[in-house]
C-alpha cells in the first residue's frame, strides 16, 4: 500500500479535529477545494471511504474517524520526535497541575530552583478544582493527592505520607505541656473536613476516653496549618506538608504514634506527553528535590 502524503494527513486530522473542511481550510491556509482533493487523493491510495455527505457538509466515516485518530496519534509522536533530538535541549511551555496545599507548603518553596535550571521552560501552574482531579487537558503533568488510581495514566509515587498531632510549641508552653496523649484533653484540636483523622489515631493511641470530636473543622488545609503554627491548637499534620514547618521550628511533634495514610502524592501523566522533554526534566527535578527536602527535615 502507498502511503498517503503528510499534507493529505495534516488535512484530515483537521477536518476530524474541528469539524468542517470549511474550519480545516482556514487553519491550514488552504482553499476548501484544495482540503477536499487532498482527502479524496487519500481515499484513492487507502482505498476506502474517509469522509460522506450529510446535508450540506460532509463527515467522516466510521473507518475514517479510526484512521484519524491514528494519523493524530502519528502526528503528536512526529512532533515529541522532533522535540527530543533538537538538540536535547528543554524548552516551551509546560502546564503543572498541582493540589493546593503540596503547592503550598513544598512546592512554591522550591518551584524557583527548576526555573533557574531549565529557564527556557515557559511554566505555568494551575490548581485543580480537587486534589485528585486530572481532567485538565491543557495540563501536561499532575501532582495529585489520592491512592493512586487513574486509569489510562502513568502513575508514580514521589511522596507516602504518614500523620501525627503537630502543634506550635508556643501554645505547649502557654498550656503547661503536653507529655501524654490524655494530656491532649486540655488543649483545643483542629480538624480537616471531619473528625476522622484524629478517630484513627486515637485509636492507635488507645485514649478511648479522649473527646476528639470538639474544636474547629476547617474545609481548607492551609488555614487548619496556619491556625495551629498561630498556637490555636493542635492539628493532624503529616510527614510531607508539615516538614519545613517542623525543621524551623514552627510546629514540634509531642507524640511518637503514627498512623500510616493509605493515600499519597502522585505525578499522573498522559502517556503521550510523559516521554516529553520538559516533562522528564520536571519529573526527574522534582523527584530529586523531594529527597534533598527528607534529608533537611527533623527525623519525623
Amino acid at each position: 500500500m502507498r502511503l498517503p502524503s503528510m499534507p493529505a494527513l495534516r488535512a484530515l486530522e483537521a477536518v476530524a479535529r474541528l469539524g468542517s473542511v470549511t474550519a480545516a481550510a482556514l487553519e491550514l491556509n488552504l482553499t476548501r477545494s484544495a482540503i477536499s482533493h487532498q482527502i479524496t487523493g487519500m481515499e484513492e491510495t487507502l482505498g476506502f471511504a474517509l469522509t460522506e455527505r450529510q446535508g450540506r457538509g460532509i463527515s467522516l466515516t466510521f473507518r475514517g474517524e479510526r484512521y484519524a485518530r491514528e494519523i493524530q496519534r502519528f502526528l503528536a509522536n512526529l512532533e515529541d520526535a522532533g522535540r527530543r533530538v533538537d538538540d536535547q535541549e528543554v524548552y516551551g511551555k509546560l502546564c503543572v497541575s498541582c493540589s493546593s496545599g503540596f503547592s503550598t507548603y513544598w512546592l512554591c518553596h522550591h518551584i524557583g530552583g527548576f526555573v533557574k535550571e531549565y529557564p527556557q521552560v515557559q511554566l505555568h501552574m494551575v490548581t485543580p478544582t480537587s486534589a485528585d482531579d486530572v481532567s485538565n487537558h491543557t495540563a501536561d503533568l499532575f501532582i495529585s493527592y489520592g491512592i493512586g488510581d487513574w486509569p489510562e495514566m502513568k502513575v508514580e509515587q514521589i511522596a507516602a505520607l504518614n500523620y501525627f498531632p503537630v502543634c506550635s510549641p508556643r501554645l505547649i508552653n502557654a498550656l503547661g505541656g503536653l507529655k501524654t496523649p490524655q494530656d491532649l484533653a486540655a488543649f483545643p484540636l483542629l480538624h480537616m473536613s471531619d473528625y476522622s483523622d484524629w478517630r484513627v489515631w486515637q485509636a492507635a493511641a488507645n485514649t478511648p476516653e479522649l473527646n476528639v470530636a470538639t474544636g474547629i473543622v476547617f474545609s481548607d488545609a492551609h488555614c487548619a496549618q496556619a491556625a495551629c503554627i498561630a498556637a490555636q491548637g493542635v492539628a493532624m499534620g503529616d510527614n510531607l506538608l508539615c516538614g519545613d514547618s517542623m525543621t524551623k521550628g514552627l510546629l514540634v511533634r509531642p507524640f511518637d504514634i503514627v498512623i500510616n495514610s493509605h493515600r499519597g502524592y502522585y505525578l499522573v501523566t498522559d502517556p503521550q506527553k510523559c516521554e516529553r522533554p520538559a516533562v522528564l526534566a520536571f519529573t526527574n527535578w522534582i523527584k530529586t528535590q523531594l529527597q534533598a527536602s527528607r534529608q533537611a527535615w527533623v527525623e519525623l
